[in-house]
């Protein structure tokens, strides 16, 4: 099966500083990307280049055989890009529900569906966002994100700040969306134990370079190396 989403020797930053010196990496559909890193190693920068708020100095980057280089992100969201930013954007002066049909594409994700995977949502699906807690406003930038029928869903930081149990519910979720099919995802994580269990693969950033990319299984059998690029071991990963 051919990479739905591919980066190619991409250089990236912003103004005139380069944080992504040449970034190459390929997803294919149903994958599950964890990636972890220290602050300012450029997981952001990664998302928000595939995003297209960056300053790009060089490469390419595809969705699904489509050349997405030269688009605008409101053009890469059209394409299939599905990006759930730490500050969440959702619209505040919108109800839940205009949250969600003011950006919905044709396809699996209705709003619906994703009231049945979040009924919180359905419950205040009439409230305003600022109106919701920091749980429900999550759960309503991944519900809106999945509203567009995106071929790659982004998450950057999706469980900071959140209560433990809020931080299961949108895990649980996220296995859900995750095994529907038909899209690839890239979660950004502080926790690295988190996530672990969620994603197939892991890719670990240092100073905007790839230092390790292997399967999650292999990361949980030797947390060594978790040791070694994220200065953690065992249970803790901040």
């Amino acid at each position: 099966m051919p990479d739905l989403l591919v980066i190619d020797s991409l250089r990236a930053g912003y103004g005139e500083a380069v944080v992504l010196p040449s970034m190459s990496l390929a997803l294919g559909e149903g994958q599950v990307l964890a990636l972890l890193g220290r602050n300012g190693t450029g997981k952001t920068t990664l998302i928000n280049s595939i995003v297209g708020i960056t300053r790009r100095f060089g490469g390419a980057i595809s969705l699904g055989g489509l050349d997405i280089t030269a688009m605008r992100p409101d053009q890469r969201a059209r394409a299939g890009i599905g990006w759930v930013p730490q500050e969440r954007n959702i619209f505040r002066s919108l109800t839940v529900e205009e949250n969600m049909t003011a950006v919905a594409q044709p396809g699996p994700w209705t709003v619906e569906k994703v009231y049945e995977m979040f009924p919180r949502l359905k419950e205040r699906r009439t409230n305003f966002g600022n109106q919701l807690s920091g749980g429900e406003q999550q759960m309503l930038a991944i519900g809106r994100a999945l509203t567009l029928n995106p071929k790659v869903l982004l998450l950057d930081e999706p469980t900071e700040g959140l209560a433990p149990i809020i931080v299961e519910e949108l895990l649980r979720a996220l296995g859900t969306i995750t095994r529907a099919g038909g899209i690839c995802s890239i979660i950004v994580e502080q926790n690295a134990q988190k996530i672990l269990g969620l994603a197939d693969r892991v890719v670990i950033l240092e100073r905007g370079a790839i230092v390790h990319d292997a399967a999650s299984s292999a990361l949980k059998a030797d947390p060594a190396v978790l040791e070694r690029y994220l200065g953690v071991a065992g249970a803790a990963a901040h």
